[in-house]
C-alpha cells in the first residue's frame, strides 16, 4: 500500500505533501500515514490531533508519522500521543533520508529516533522539490519561497517555518516547465511570505521579476496564479505584469488581517487600511475584471465594536469577495497571547458576522458575472473555475484539465452555470 498523506492548512502545505509523498516513495516507505499539520490556530492543532486519533482507530496497525508546522513548534505534544510513531520537523519532512529507517519498519523508541525536529531558524536555503504530480488536481502548486522574517504579534508561523528564503529563479522556471509539460494548465506560486521573494538571492530579484521571467520562459504555461500576498510589498514590476499579462490570473488574495489601523499596528502589520483599498483600486484600473480575497482575523485582543466595524466595512470599501475569516486564537509564545483577550463568545460572533458579510459579497460577485464570457479550467468532473476564481458547475462530460470558453448563464447556490461559447468548438 502506498503512503497516505493527510494535509492541514495552506497551499504551501499542500505542495509539500506532494513532496512528502515523493520523498517517502524514494525511501520505499509503505503502508504508513503521514499527517502534515498546521499551527496557524489552536483549532488547527486540535483538528490534527483529532484526525490522528481517528486514523489510528480506523487502522490500529498502520504507523503514523506527524510533521508540519505544529509538529515543528510543539513536537512533544505529538510525541506524547500514543497513536503517534514518529515526529518530523518541517526541514526533515522534505528529505528522503528522514524516512529511510521507517522504510525498513523501524518505528518507535526501539527503532529510529522517534523525534526528528531540528532548529528551523538555522535553515538558510529552500530547494526546489521537483514535484511533477498532484494527486486529484489539474492545478499545480509551485513553492518559490518559505519562511518569514516578520514578527506579527499573533503569528507562530515564523517559528515553524524559519527565516525567509527563496528558490532560485532557474529552479522555479525548470519546475514550472516540467509541470506545464506534464499537462497542468495552471500553476499557483506559493510561499509563506510570497511578496518577500528574492531578498536573499543574488541581485535581490523581486516577485514581479520572477513572474515576468516565468511567463516569458514557459510560453506553454496557460495560466499562472499567485497565492496570498502582502499588498504593501507588491513591487512595480509585479504591477506592470498584472496590467499587461493576461496569463496572470486576475484573482489576488491579500493578507489584510484587519480593516482597522489601530488593530493593524497592534498586530505589527506593515500596511494600513488605506493601503489595502488603494491596492485593490489600482489593480482594478489595470484589470477591471479582477477579484480580491483576504485573510481577516475577528476578535483580536483590544478590538472594540468600532474597530470591528472597520473590518466589516473593508469588505465593501476594498471590494473583497473571497474571505478567509479566522476567529482570533491565542498562540502560546506570541505577544498577542499576552494582550487583554475578548470573551470567546464575542470572538465567535464577530467571526460569524464577518463570514456573513463575505458570503453576501461573494453572492454579489457571482451575480455580476452573469452574461460574461469566461475561460473555465475544469478541475474535476462538473466543476471548474474562471480566471477570477469563481466556481462554475458544468456538465460532467468535460474532462478535468480542459479549458472551456463559456458564457455564464446563471447561478446555483455558490456556483455559476454556463454553456459553451458557439465558436469554441467545445
Amino acid at each position: 500500500m502506498t503512503v497516505e498523506v493527510v494535509t492541514f492548512g495552506c497551499r504551501l502545505n499542500a505542495y509539500e505533501s506532494e513532496a512528502i509523498r515523493a520523498r517517502a516513495a524514494e525511501a520505499q516507505l509503505r503502508d504508513v500515514v503521514v499527517v502534515n499539520t498546521c499551527a496557524v490556530t489552536a483549532e488547527a492543532v486540535r483538528q490534527s490531533r483529532q484526525m490522528i486519533r481517528r486514523l489510528k482507530r480506523e487502522n490500529p496497525r498502520r504507523p503514523i508519522l506527524v510533521t508540519g508546522c505544529a509538529a515543528q513548534v510543539e513536537p512533544q505534544t505529538y510525541a506524547a500521543m500514543r497513536e503517534v510513531d514518529a515526529v518530523l520537523g518541517n526541514r526533515e519532512k522534505l528529505s528522503a533520508d528522514s524516512y529511510a529507517g521507517f522504510g525498513r519498519g523501524d518505528f518507535g523508541v526501539a527503532g529510529s529516533e522517534r523525534i526528528k525536529v531540528n532548529d528551523i531558524m538555522s535553515v538558510r536555503e529552500t530547494a526546489s522539490q521537483m514535484v511533477d504530480h498532484f494527486e486529484g488536481r489539474t492545478r499545480a502548486f509551485l513553492q518559490v519561497q518559505n519562511g518569514c522574517d516578520h514578527r506579527c504579534t499573533f503569528c507562530i508561523i515564523p517559528y515553524g517555518r524559519g527565516p525567509s528564503r527563496s528558490v532560485p529563479m532557474g529552479s522555479v522556471v525548470s519546475e514550472a516547465r516540467r509541470l506545464a509539460e506534464s499537462g497542468f494548465a495552471e500553476i499557483v506560486l506559493t510561499g509563506v511570505d510570497l511578496t518577500s521573494y528574492g531578498a536573499d538571492l543574488p541581485g535581490s530579484p523581486s516577485l514581479g521579476s520572477l513572474v515576468e521571467k516565468l511567463l516569458h520562459m514557459v510560453p506553454e504555461l496557460r495560466r499562472l496564479r499567485l497565492s496570498s500576498i502582502d499588498s504593501i510589498e507588491a513591487d512595480p514590476v509585479l504591477m506592470r505584469v498584472i496590467a499587461e499579462e493576461e496569463r496572470l490570473m486576475p484573482h489576488f488574495h491579500l493578507s489584510a488581517q484587519s480593516g482597522d489601523d489601530m488593530i493593524l499596528k497592534r498586530m505589527k502589520r506593515r500596511h494600513s487600511r488605506a493601503d489595502t483599498i488603494r491596492f485593490c483600486e489600482k489593480v482594478r484600473r489595470y484589470r477591471p475584471e479582477a477579484a480580491f480575497g483576504a485573510d481577516l482575523i475577528a476578535g483580536f485582543p483590544t478590538e472594540s465594536d468600532a474597530m470591528f466595524e472597520n473590518s466589516l466595512k473593508l469588505v465593501d470599501d476594498a471590494g473583497l469577495s473571497f474571505l478567509h475569516v479566522f476567529p482570533f486564537s491565542p498562540r502560546t509564545g506570541t505577544p498577542a497571547a499576552r494582550m487583554p483577550q475578548l470573551p470567546r463568545p464575542e470572538v465567535k460572533d464577530r467571526a460569524a458576522r464577518l463570514r456573513q458579510r463575505g458570503a453576501a459579497a461573494f453572492a454579489v460577485r457571482l451575480e455580476s458575472l452573469k452574461g460574461s464570457r469566461q475561460m473555465v479550467l475544469m478541475e474535476q468532473k462538473g466543476l471548474g473555475h474562471t480566471p477570477c476564481f469563481a466556481p462554475v458547475s458544468l456538465p460532467a462530460a468535460h474532462e478535468p484539465g480542459t479549458l472551456l470558453d463559456i458564457i455564464i448563464t446563471g447561478r446555483t447556490g455558490d456556483h455559476l452555470t454556463g454553456t459553451s461559447f458557439p465558436e469554441s468548438g467545445a
